[in-house]
Order: structure tokens, then C-alpha cells, then sequence
């Protein structure tokens, strides 16, 4: 009999767990199958302090994290899920006031306005602001750290974005 119940468990989580299809990946995107293509259109700076390399490098990190996150091939235009904006936002200012009322810090803030498009389940679509920022030593200039900041930062809006598009955070 005992022999029979260590036979028979297996056999009926086996049963129970067997019909289950888990879904997982490493990126955590949940792309829908039909969805063969994306466009990433170019982010013009329209922001009061205009960048020169800021939109050129935000897209095309937006490009190479949906080319390298997910099967989808990137088109020019018209893909299955289209994503454009523009930068709003590019600003500096003074964090961290010490005592003597000098900042210890100033931080780098961009914003972006991004329009995302799902040809397939328009459900999915959204208009949203995103901002992010990073915090530099003030005793540092901001071009000899700018672009670095801008890299930390294009990683963390391309995650954003990427995040509400296709995970769905």
C-alpha cells in the first residue's frame, strides 16, 4: 500500500501540473505572436536647452533595446507597435543645499512624451510622460559628466517605456 501512494502522488501532481502552460521570459516582455514588427521614430529635443546628441542617442537605444530584448524587426515605420515622442525636458539644478547655501549636488533631469501605438490590441496604446534623472557631485562640471548622465539616463526611460510597452508595468 505504501508503495502504491508514493506511485500514485507523482503521478497525480504530474496529472495536475501537466495541462498548465507557463509563459516566462528573461526580459519579461509578453509580446503577442501576431506582433511581427516595431518602428522606433526619431525624438526630436524640443526642450528649452536643446542637447546635440541627446535625441539621436535616446532613439537609437530605443531601437537596440527592442532589437535585442524581443524577436519583433524593427521597420522604419507603420510597425505593428510604433513608438514616438519627443524630449521635453533637459534641465540641471541645485539638490542637497548645505549649510552655507552651496548645493553638494546638482542633478540632470530629462523628460520625454511618448506616444506608443499596438496595431494588434489598441487596448495597449498610451500617451505618457516619463522623467528621470541622475545627481552629480557639484564641484564637477556639467560637460565633463554629461555624457555619461545622459547615457545612466536614455538606460533608464528606454527601460520605462520599454517596461509599459511590452511588460506592462
Amino acid at each position: 500500500m505504501k508503495k502504491l501512494k508514493l506511485f500514485i502522488l507523482p503521478l497525480l501532481i504530474l496529472f495536475a501540473f501537466g495541462g498548465c502552460k507557463l509563459n516566462y521570459s528573461f526580459t519579461g516582455g509578453n509580446v503577442d505572436p501576431k506582433i511581427k514588427t516595431v518602428s522606433v521614430i526619431y525624438f526630436p529635443n524640443v526642450a528649452s536647452i536643446v542637447q546635440p546628441t541627446l535625441s539621436q542617442s535616446l532613439t537609437e537605444a530605443l531601437r537596440d533595446k527592442f532589437s535585442s530584448q524581443t524577436k519583433l524587426t524593427l521597420v522604419s515605420k507603420d510597425g505593428d507597435l510604433n513608438i514616438e515622442g519627443s524630449i521635453t525636458g533637459y534641465a540641471t539644478t541645485p539638490v542637497a543645499i548645505q549649510g552655507n547655501e552651496t548645493a553638494a549636488l546638482n542633478r540632470l533631469t530629462i523628460t520625454i512624451s511618448v506616444k506608443f501605438t499596438n496595431k494588434i490590441d489598441e487596448k495597449m496604446n498610451f500617451e505618457q510622460t516619463f522623467s528621470r534623472y541622475e545627481d552629480y557631485h557639484s564641484n564637477l562640471s556639467l560637460a565633463s559628466v554629461e555624457l555619461s548622465l545622459i547615457k545612466d539616463i536614455d538606460d533608464q526611460l528606454v527601460d520605462d517605456i520599454f517596461n509599459k510597452a511590452v511588460v506592462n508595468w
